[in-house]
């Protein structure tokens, strides 16, 4: 089959995320580097032919970049030709929203709303304990993805992933009165909150990895070890502990998705539910938004 290369834009001046940069060698032995760039429409791959180490041997993945090229159809797959390249300058006007896939909603408004359903809570022990462990954490939370793929992988999803569920998880007990509400809520909030370590995140808010605790430990004992620290130190009591950390360890609900028990309290079980409604929903919306209608 004879590969074909076809223009299908004009040569344009752009900034781009570099996803990944990889350096390689073509068949004729020639080094380039093979690339993917983001941004907030999505991915493209990339191409620098002209690859000269003294000049491009900085290019790595997380950094924000200008470019000069156009895309091209190389067998009917779209890809970027790289004219030129070169860090962000401090005088660049770059709109990172552009740049970055974002959640739908701003950051402080959503955290606020957050903090007003812990401000309703009537159990004194799980208001000081959600509390302690939110506070520190505030700037981080506003730029946090939930995941590096997969349901809310854009900056400020895992505070967008918390506030839907709590939204949700506060409907629920309407309907069903008899759920202790500031429990489950609790468990809501805190269900992903070690993602914070767990996840290497950019400053652009896009996680390009996991840290080594994330790879060994996971969010969900990183989480639970969290909350028995904080129950200590605010000297809450031990049975109010074990059901917010039975919570976090169960929350994926069965074992071959990462959970270390199951669900065997009922506001742990519909936290595992909405949890996975959440996801799914996220995950639904988003692949429907790259099918063309009809």
């Amino acid at each position: 089959m004879v590969q074909t290369t076809t223009p299908t834009s004009p040569v344009k001046d752009c900034y781009f995320i570099i996803k990944t940069a990889v350096k390689k060698v073509s068949a004729k032995g020639d080094s380039y580097l093979d690339m993917v760039f983001m941004n907030a429409e999505g991915e493209i791959p990339a191409k620098l032919w002209d690859y000269k180490p003294e000049a491009h041997d900085w290019v790595a993945g997380g950094m924000i970049v200008k470019v000069r090229g156009n895309e091209e159809l190389w067998n009917d797959k779209k890809q970027f030709r790289i004219q030129r390249i070169r860090r962000l300058a401090p005088g660049d006007d770059v709109d990172m929203r552009a740049l970055v896939p974002c959640a739908p909603f701003d950051g402080a408004e959503m955290l606020a709303q957050l903090e007003r359903i812990i401000a309703s809570f009537t159990d004194d022990a799980l208001k000081s304990l959600v509390t302690h462990i939110l506070e520190p954490n505030r700037v981080r939370l506003l730029i946090c993805p939930a995941a590096v793929k997969l349901h809310h992988a854009v900056c400020g999803g895992l505070l967008y992933h918390t506030l839907s569920i709590a939204r949700v998880a506060e409907g629920v007990c309407t309907v069903y009165p008899f759920l202790n509400r500031d429990l489950l809520l609790t468990g809501v909030i805190l269900h992903d909150i070690a993602k914070l370590d767990e996840l290497q995140v950019e400053e652009t808010g896009i996680a390009g990895g996991y840290t080594m605790q994330g790879e060994l430990i996971g969010h969900l004992v990183m989480g639970a070890m969290l909350v028995r620290d904080a129950a200590k130190e605010l000297g809450l009591p031990e049975e109010t502990a074990i059901l917010v950390e039975h919570m976090l360890l169960s929350h994926h609900g069965i074992p071959e998705y990462g959970c270390a028990v199951r669900p065997m309290v009922l506001e742990a079980e519909v936290l595992s539910m909405l949890d996975n409604l959440d996801a799914a929903v996220n995950q639904i919306t988003a692949s429907l938004g790259t099918v063309e209608p009809g």
